[in-house]
């Protein structure tokens, strides 16, 4: 027996409502870009600056246990990671990673100093190789390479749908992947979850996750405006919809449900990646079918039947590779 979360055959009108789940969306980017400059996002160790202790032991890290014994400190946002050496397997070396406290562009020698303090007692055996910080330039630029990676990634997938499809698809793909990243990042205002490195190669992920899905859709839909000549554009797209409505729902689902077991079991350290990647995952499926769409339906497509159904799309599949 064959589980299925969608009936095979579906006729539902994604269309009924466009112009009210655009609308929403449209809403929900332009709170998201308030939330950005109202509240602003709570960054992280790699974009506000801070400081890197690096710690080599006689005996085994336990990571739980260096975070248990830097928590009376309140030294805010602490990055705890065990570095492994392929040529030395018995250096256990972790490097923690420290916020700027308010006011200092560091961490003072005095905050140092308790570190050191609270670690050694946990472990006599302790000691500290390196310190090193990072100041507020150095994390202005990541801040501006963060933006300059997601804007490239962008711009990339507008070129690549533009030759794959018509400019009309890549204006509908690219509106999505401007959606899924703006209400990411008005989440992430919202909720004021740490945003560092690792949300930022999350959003890179999603624009890939909510791209394929779109393109999915889209191929569907090339396939369908050759099929149903006589039918209008708003049908054959809603036709369409309802013909990937079963597979988008499938990848959707099994991928939520591994991100939701990382997200509880994941720890800390993972947890606002995970919680990234769940929230992009909803939005980037939901974009696909009410965003994409609805800007393919507005603009409209040229139906041109001169090219032979038989090639389309794959003008360069005899090519060896």
């Amino acid at each position: 027996m064959r589980l299925k979360l969608v009936p095979s055959e579906t006729d539902w009108n994604f269309f009924r409502f466009w112009k009210v789940t655009f609308g929403a969306s449209v809403l929900a980017m332009i709170l998201s870009v308030i939330l950005f400059f109202v509240m602003g996002l709570n960054f992280g160790i790699d974009f506000r600056g801070g400081t890197t202790i690096r710690t080599h032991a006689e005996q085994s890290v336990d990571v739980g246990a260096y975070r248990d014994a830097l928590q009376p400190l309140n030294l805010g946002d602490i990055s705890i990671t065990e570095v492994f050496d392929p040529t030395k397997p018995d250096q256990n070396v972790t490097q923690i990673r420290i916020e700027a406290q308010d006011g200092d562009e560091s961490v003072t020698a005095e905050t140092i100093s308790r570190i050191e303090e609270a670690l050694t007692a946990l472990d006599p055996s302790i000691t500290f190789p390196s310190v090193e910080s990072v100041g507020p330039k150095v994390s202005g630029e990541l801040v501006q390479s963060a933006v300059l990676a997601v804007l490239l990634a962008i711009g990339a997938v507008l070129f690549y749908i533009w030759l794959r499809f018509e400019w009309q698809f890549s204006v509908g793909a690219v509106a999505a992947l401007v959606h899924d990243v703006t209400l990411t990042i008005g989440i992430f205002s919202l909720l004021q979850i740490k945003f560092d490195l690792a949300i930022i190669a999350a959003l890179l992920t999603i624009v890939g996750y909510s791209l394929n899905d779109t393109v999915v859709v889209f191929d569907r839909m090339r396939e369908n405006l050759r099929k149903y000549k006589k039918r209008s554009l708003r049908e054959v797209l809603n036709l369409s919809v309802n013909e990937t409505l079963s597979r988008t729902v499938m990848t959707s689902v099994t991928t939520l449900i591994a991100l939701i077991s990382l997200f509880v079991l994941g720890g800390d350290v993972i947890r606002g990646f995970v919680f990234a990647m769940i929230w992009g995952v909803i939005v980037g499926t939901y974009s696909s079918v009410f965003v994409a769409t609805a800007i393919l339906l507005y603009l409209g497509v040229k139906r041109d039947w001169s090219k032979p159904d038989n090639t389309a799309g794959n003008q360069f599949a005899d090519i060896d590779a």
